[in-house]
């Protein structure tokens, strides 16, 4: 189900300064959007970059090992890719 399409039924609040909230405001009304909007599509936003952007996960040794070996030595690219990388952009066309 689409988040737009999920009930809202939790409450969050938060506390700004009158110079952030007018700022915030100011950007929501040139999307067009409600200030909540805006404020939970950018948060949600950067929500989604931060967990995203992760960059430390755990291995245990042989999954290590794996992957070292799979960084020294890579799987040869797919024809596919090598045609999508042959290919010219649709701008140099």
């Amino acid at each position: 189900m689409p988040a737009t399409a999920r009930t809202k039924d939790d409450v969050i609040q938060i506390r700004a300064s009158a110079d952030t909230k007018a700022l915030f405001v100011r950007a929501a009304a040139l999307r067009g959007q409600k200030l909540s909007e805006f404020m939970l599509e950018s948060a949600r936003q950067q929500a989604e970059e931060t967990l995203l952007d992760q960059r430390l996960f755990r291995l245990d040794k042989k999954e290590f090992g794996r992957l070292l070996d799979l960084l020294d030595n890579p799987p040869p690219p797919s024809p596919e890719v090598v045609t999508r990388f042959r290919r010219k952009a649709p701008w140099e066309a």
